[in-house]
């Protein structure tokens, strides 16, 4: 007997073109709506869990002092045009 997990219908109105996108990407794809629909929410579940883990992760560092100067950035970013560009900061 194959296991399947469980599932709830979750119900959203969605602006006609990005409904007509979904449904060209279904026959294109030869896959039913929930099929894209799914695989499209786990896609942006995913970006922003990783978002998430990036941002705390980020704010652990600034908590912990190792931060790079924003002066010293900007002066790195502003040299990359040049014809000797300054190295990374660290």
């Amino acid at each position: 007997m194959a296991h399947t997990s469980a599932t709830k219908v979750l119900t959203a109105h969605i602006p006609l073109p990005l409904a007509d996108k979904v449904d060209q990407m279904a026959a294109r794809l030869e896959r039913s709506r929930g099929w894209i629909v799914k695989q499209a929410l786990s896609a942006w579940i995913d970006q922003e869990e990783e978002r998430s883990r990036l941002t705390r992760e980020a704010l652990a560092d600034v908590d912990t002092g190792q931060v790079i100067d924003h002066r010293a950035v900007q002066a790195w970013a502003d040299s990359l045009s040049t014809d000797e560009p300054l190295p990374a900061p660290e």
